[in-house]
């Protein structure tokens, strides 16, 4: 099967863990990925990615979320419904809960797999991950792989 993936990342850069999910993009930019498989920076997410998104067969969703969990903690969620989202970050949580209601009714909505990593800081601005969050991206980046090989 050659379905169309997208590896989407979503954060704010400006807000330091909040932007883990841009940070794990560009590591995927270094990384050889098969011909099938596409990478896009979401910013903050919302209704205007829902163009760009919506013709793929998967995605595959990365982003921060304040949850109990220790701060780099990385988990890997299939929703089903805008409800089944953990709390994600406050800057875009209300836009892609927004978006994936939308593509719900409009019958467009691809098979997701969020890959959700515990901040430990967003409080501050900075362009960096803290150490414990930047430690977690090769995870992923590993857990993206076998996301992949499984298709």
């Amino acid at each position: 099967m050659n379905e169309k993936i997208l590896i989407l990342g979503v954060g704010n850069l400006l807000l330091k863990d909040e932007g883990v999910g841009i940070h794990v993009i560009r590591a995927l930019e270094n990384e050889e990925l098969p011909p099938n498989v596409s990478l896009m920076d979401g910013g903050t997410g919302g209704l205007h990615l829902i163009a760009w998104i919506q013709d793929y067969d998967r995605i595959i969703m990365v982003d921060a979320t304040l949850d109990d969990n220790l701060p780099g903690t990385i988990r890997l969620i299939r929703p089903r419904y805008a409800t089944d989202f953990p709390p994600l970050m406050s800057a875009h949580e209300i836009g892609l809960r927004d978006m994936i209601e939308a593509m719900i009714l409009t019958g467009k909505l691809p098979d997701i797999q969020l890959i959700v990593i515990s901040a430990a800081d967003i409080s501050e601005v900075g362009m960096e991950l803290t150490p414990v969050v930047e430690a977690a991206v090769p995870k992923v980046v590993e857990l993206i792989r076998s996301c992949l090989s499984h298709q």
